[in-house]
């Protein structure tokens, strides 16, 4: 039913185009001699293409939108978790002293991802959760298991018993075919508020934002490619779908920047390439390994390349630093030695600077973790082209699993 109502919607569009195209056509070609009237002539109203729409179908945004929320809010689910505190509480209240229970409760969303119960969330919705609990739109509630978490995606996969013929799996888009300025409507539970759905455009795509999970070193993971949007996105909109206009799932709402803890109009989504291939591989083997290649590193800038003595135009990742161990520092990738001040800062110059990894340019950062997170896995080789000492040479190097802080 809903197919048709969407084809429907295309045929009447290409009606009225078809239509419009016709009267413009006549209008210009038709040579009917002038008539002579002592009548006052008066201009016939026009209608734009926008006009017959809404006439013939109403407003064609809003169309689309009721569409994607018939299509995709029965598989849209509201979770409750609960965790297990550390101890329980005493609190003294008018009629004594009572202690307070030992678990704590948080609240999520989530998708129907496949026909066989599973669901797909955020890692950090149900972490440490002892309990999950999950609500479709129509008011059912069901127990749910966890099949298998990764925190370097944020991707977790939760199963539920039962008919799951009246939820229907959501459809993976190609986020690579996301672009800025298409459609964004984000279904969710935001403060407890199941069925919610926002809706505004794709603001940026490619953009990095901080994992849950730190290195042994200290230092941070990124997730690579997420996709930026300014439909509203609030505590409780985690693990819900981000969806285009066909109703397809671009992306989990993974995300907000905001000094208050409420949307900003900067959310960002889990691109629904690493969805796919998260949640299959969560599937398949209850764990993922991603590949780590020990290094960290700056994007060249204007101001890198003239302290590096680099062409001004030279694009790739500058080596800053190299952990013992690892895959780079096995395969002899280098830092600077020469001290060098830029904007008062010292900076070690004459290392390497990455320039493409099997054969793929690298212009920045953000390039290189996404090749390494996306198209590559822990024991995987894999083709550096570096830049040293002024000329380009091949390293290949085996890439290791990411080790995590304890």
């Amino acid at each position: 039913m809903k197919r048709r109502t969407y084809l429907s919607l295309v045929a009447i569009c290409a009606v009225i185009v078809a239509f419009a195209g016709f009267t413009f056509v006549r209008s210009v070609s038709a040579q009917e001699p002038p008539t002579t009237s002592t009548a006052t002539a008066v201009a016939a109203p026009t209608h734009t293409l926008f006009d017959l729409l809404v006439e013939y179908v109403g407003d064609p945004q809003t169309a689309i939108l009721h569409n994607v929320y018939d299509h995709a809010n029965p598989s849209v689910v509201s979770i409750t978790v609960r965790i297990p505190t550390q101890q329980t509480s005493m609190i003294i209240t008018p009629q004594g002293i009572q202690q307070s229970s030992p678990y704590e409760y948080a609240a999520g969303s989530g998708f129907v991802y496949d026909a066989q119960g599973h669901i797909v969330t955020n890692t950090h919705v149900i972490a440490n959760a002892d309990q999950i609990e999950v609500t479709f739109a129509d008011g059912t509630t069901r127990r749910a298991t966890l099949v298998g978490s990764d925190a370097d995606s944020d991707i977790a996969v939760i199963k539920v018993e039962g008919d799951m013929s009246a939820y229907q799996p959501l459809q993976l888009a190609d986020s690579e075919a996301v672009r800025v300025g298409d459609m964004a409507i984000a279904i969710g539970n935001p403060f407890r508020r199941s069925g919610t759905m926002t809706h505004g455009i794709v603001s940026g795509i490619h953009r990095s934002v901080s994992a849950i999970t730190q290195s042994s070193s200290g230092g941070s993971y990124t997730i690579p490619d997420a996709i930026q949007t300014d439909a509203p996105i609030n505590p409780g909109n985690s693990g819900g779908p981000l969806l285009n206009m066909r109703g397809q799932v671009i992306g989990v709402n993974e995300q907000i920047e905001s000094s208050v803890q409420q949307s900003s109009g900067v959310g960002f989504a889990i691109p629904s390439d690493i969805i796919k291939a998260s949640a299959d591989a969560l599937l398949s083997d209850g764990k993922i390994e991603h590949s780590w290649l020990g290094i960290a590193g700056s994007t060249l800038t204007l101001d890198l390349n003239e302290a590096l003595k680099l062409n001004k135009d030279q694009r790739g990742v500058y080596v800053t630093a190299v952990q013992q161990g690892s895959p780079a520092a096995n395969a002899g990738l280098k830092t600077g030695t020469q001290r060098v001040t830029l904007d008062g800062q010292q900076v070690l110059a004459g290392g390497d600077v990455i320039v493409a990894i099997d054969g793929q340019s690298v212009p920045d950062f953000d390039t290189l973790t996404s090749y390494l997170f996306i198209h590559t896995r822990a024991g995987q080789s894999v083709t550096l082209t570096i830049l040293r000492d002024g000329k380009t040479q091949d390293v290949q190097l085996t890439l290791q699993a990411r080790p995590h802080a304890a």
